[in-house]
């Protein structure tokens, strides 16, 4: 029985089966049937190659397809590679700046703290100028009192009576006891009262100042029932010039008395001059404390 066949199959699988229908039966194939076995053939060749031509597209396709990928990874590589290389100069750009910011600010700071220290040191200066300038003009103030102090005692200086001098940064008005008093004695001379008398007025046209009366003596030593010993001898006296100059006028609430007895020689007690000149009366004028540099800081103290 032959039996014809429209199945499509592969160009060199359906060559085979009519090669094979021709030699195991010549006899049962018709004209009809072998010209529809030839254009099956013609077919499956045309559509063999048509498949070729769509493999071999598809090929070139896939192959261009991942050529363009290639490239594409490449270039985004290359552009990942570029961003880095860029990245790692940013990043070398900043912390050269930051760098560059922190020594600036370093030196701004460095510049302001030297501006402050100037204008520390400057008021500095100006203060320490003010206070030079302040102790000037009181040293020249109490300049013009002592020149003026010798001035009102200078006819008594002349006398030889008393001496002008500064001790301890004190002006003292210096007597000779031997002029004042007899020797062992409280009591004032007649030449000693007159003397008393008129530097108690000479000391009352000196205004707003106190005066302390200090007593001395030499080294030799007195014993009587009177004056057990120097420092009741200084005393007496003192309290005796104190009441003279009173009397004479001057504001008793002005005057004060001390007694140093042998204590403060005025040069060594080895000669029987330098003894006359131990044995004295000192009238010292009393120090404005209120003048003196940090006086106002002292009283602040006081009064906490």
């Amino acid at each position: 029985m032959c039996t014809s066949s429209r199945s499509v199959l592969s160009f060199p699988s359906l060559f085979a089966v009519v090669v094979a229908v021709v030699v195991a039966a010549p006899g049962c194939v018709t004209a009809g049937t072998y010209d529809d076995l030839v254009m099956v053939h013609e077919r499956a060749k045309r559509d063999q190659a048509e498949a070729e031509l769509v493999r071999d597209q598809e090929l070139r396709r896939r192959e261009a397809a991942q050529a363009e990928a290639k490239a594409q990874l490449e270039a985004f590589e290359k552009e990942r590679a570029q961003a880095a290389a860029d990245h790692a100069a940013l990043t070398a750009q900043l912390e050269q700046a930051e760098g560059a910011l922190k020594h600036s600010n370093d030196e701004l700071a460095k510049s302001l703290k030297d501006k402050a220290g100037l204008k520390s040191s400057v008021e500095e200066m100006q203060s320490a100028i003010t206070e030079l300038n302040r102790r000037k003009a009181e040293a020249d103030r109490r300049m013009a009192e002592y020149k003026s102090l010798l001035s009102r005692f200078q006819s008594l200086i002349d006398a030889g009576k008393l001496k002008i001098k500064i001790v301890d940064g004190r002006m003292v008005v210096a007597l000779a006891s031997d002029i004042l008093f007899p020797s062992g004695s409280a009591g004032l001379s007649k030449d000693g009262e007159a003397a008393v008398r008129e530097i108690a007025g000479l000391l009352s046209s000196i205004p707003n100042r106190s005066f302390q009366v200090e007593g001395h003596t030499d080294d030799v030593p007195i014993r009587t029932a009177q004056f057990p010993s120097n420092w009741e001898l200084a005393a007496a006296r003192s309290l005796t010039v104190l009441k003279t100059m009173a009397d004479a006028g001057l504001d008793a609430g002005r005057i004060s008395a001390a007694s140093y007895g042998a204590q403060k020689p005025a040069v060594p007690n080895t000669t029987p001059e330098n003894k006359a000149q131990n044995r004295r009366i000192e009238i010292v004028v009393v120090p404005d404390l209120s003048t003196l540099p940090g006086f106002d800081e002292l009283k602040a103290a006081a009064q906490g």
